[in-house]
């Protein structure tokens, strides 16, 4: 008999469940991805909306009034998509920008609390679904010449609220898999598809941005719907869920419900050494796969209840987390749908040349989340990495401003450093703490908590990224420096809403994460 290759010997090595939890990693990692995915494309179809036409005007403006004013009919006629060949195009994107924000941040308050009384794979799966239907709409827009602002900001709207199934769900899912440990670098690497989301979605829109700028829409619509397809399928939102389709053992089937209904078995085995059915198909044929006899111990009888959303807020560390978040969030999103036609004004680069450079802000991300992750598992300390992240963001974006003054090279690096710091502790709050605060001791094990405070703190979160963009087309009107002194105003209010709970850390003896330490009320 042959042996058994080393590969697969490899692969047996991983029991079932470590299987299980490296699909529901990669499963959720894709998921989150076709949310940012969908919501990139209108950054980077805004400078399509409303070319700059200015080098054709100058080219062709003569001394008299008259000739000066056919360049404008020029411009707004064949540069710029009505409605927005206006001269408050920056107020009207901005309006657009505000309406999908502001629906998302109402949404996600009762979307976390209908997440803990609905099945999640199909919750999530019907809100893929419409997303992808309703970012397409978008697109159609092009393809069905409409021209009306209030079609443009209803899809907006609609969109906004469906796509809040999204983070409550697959946060949620992660939580009932990974537990706590080592959570903040798992949540930083996993939280990297924010990033990787807004780079193919930058991609795929600045591939069709200047051609048929409906196709940057349409196109991650049918992407985050087969996605949602997909969640259907495949997606395990907790590992109890798999317990009634094992091919060796026999589970029973008593009800005691521990999260989204799901029943709570401690388990354990009369014979360590028999070889479960995992293995068989690898097993000599004169050995005999025989089944595991578990003993059930029934931890509980009484179920516990959904928490309110003030029993939430109870929660030490929700609060500041939560508005601090607000901040953050603030300055993230005004980068996510401002950054490429910033680029293209500021630095004088066409559509899809600014959209790929944008990319390079979303790479710095993805640094700065994992960075932020290792380092707050290392010190057990969460606010205390976000305060100095925060801090050493400031100067960063005042150097930022200055981008025209660079040339390619130190653009380059400013984009990098700028999205490590700015997106490292809005990856840590929205992962990792929101994970630790809603498994909080003070529930006394009550982790039906977990969405409700996901919600609540991405919630408030999407209050700031509401306001970041609208403020950012306002402001810009005056000039963009106008629109970094508001960013940087943010990051120290951020900063200053936390550190209540980091003078509490740095006086802990302990070194434990912000979930494990004593905070006290007042």
């Amino acid at each position: 008999m042959a042996p058994v290759p080393p590969g697969i010997r490899l692969l047996v090595s991983f029991d079932r469940n470590q299987w299980y939890k490296a699909l529901t990693f990669i499963l959720t990692f894709l998921l989150y991805t076709s949310f940012h995915l969908s919501r990139k494309p209108i950054s980077i179809v805004k400078s399509e909306l409303h070319k700059n036409c200015s080098p054709v005007s100058e080219s062709t403006v003569s001394s008299s009034s008259q000739q000066a004013s056919l360049p404008s009919l020029h411009t707004d006629m064949d540069c710029s998509w009505k409605p927005f060949d206006t001269r408050n195009y920056k107020q009207l994107l901005g309006a657009m920008d505000y309406s999908f924000l502001c629906a998302y941040a109402v949404g996600m308050y009762l979307s976390g609390i209908i997440g803990e009384r609905v099945p999640i794979r199909l919750y999530l799966t019907v809100g893929m679904l419409t997303s992808g239907l309703f970012t397409c709409l978008f697109g159609l827009g092009y393809i069905y010449n409409i021209h009306s602002l209030g079609f443009y900001i209803s899809v907006q709207v609609a969109n906004g609220l469906v796509q809040t199934t999204g983070w409550p769900s697959v946060v949620t899912c992660i939580g009932n898999w990974f537990g706590k440990g080592r959570l903040g670098l798992i949540m930083g690497v996993w939280n990297s598809h924010t990033s990787v989301g807004n780079i193919l979605g930058s991609l795929i829109a600045g591939y069709w941005v200047s051609s048929n700028w409906g196709m940057s829409f349409i196109i991650p619509g049918i992407i985050i719907a087969a996605m949602g397809i997909v969640c259907f399928l495949f997606l395990i939102e907790h590992p109890n869920d798999l317990q009634n389709i094992s091919p060796c053992n026999n589970l029973p089937t008593q009800s005691w419900n521990q999260m989204n209904g799901h029943t709570e078995l401690y388990l354990q085995y009369k014979d360590k050494k028999t070889q479960s059915c995992d293995t068989e198909l690898l097993l000599p044929r004169d050995k005999v796969c025989v089944a595991v006899q578990p003993v059930v111990v029934v931890k509980s009888e009484s179920a516990p209840s959904a928490i309110s959303f003030m029993g939430a807020l109870q929660i030490p560390g929700v609060i500041e987390f939560s508005l601090c978040l607000l901040f953050a969030k603030l300055v993230s999103y005004t980068f996510l749908f401002w950054l490429p036609l910033y680029i293209t004004k500021a630095a004088h680069l066409d559509a899809k040349r600014a959209g790929d450079l944008s990319t390079l802000f979303d790479v710095g991300g993805i640094v700065g989340g994992i960075l932020a992750g290792v380092i707050s598992d290392r010190k057990g300390k969460r606010a205390t990495t976000c305060a100095v992240m925060l801090l050493l963001a400031a100067p960063t974006l005042y150097g930022f401003s200055m981008i025209s003054e660079f040339g390619l090279g130190p653009t380059i690096i400013m984009l990098l450093v700028c999205g490590c710091l700015v997106n490292g502790p809005y990856a840590l709050i929205t992962t990792a703490v929101s994970a630790d605060l809603g498994t909080h001791k003070s529930l006394k094990g009550n982790a039906r908590a977990l969405s409700t405070v996901t919600a609540i703190i991405d919630g408030t979160g999407s209050v700031g990224a509401a306001l970041g963009p609208l403020l950012a087309g306002l402001l810009s009107a005056g000039g963009w420096d106008q629109v970094f002194y508001m960013l940087m105003a943010a990051d120290f209010c951020a900063l200053l809403l936390l550190l209540r709970l980091v003078k509490k850390e740095l006086d802990s003896t302990k070194s434990h994460p912000i979930s494990t330490v004593e905070l006290k009320e007042h």
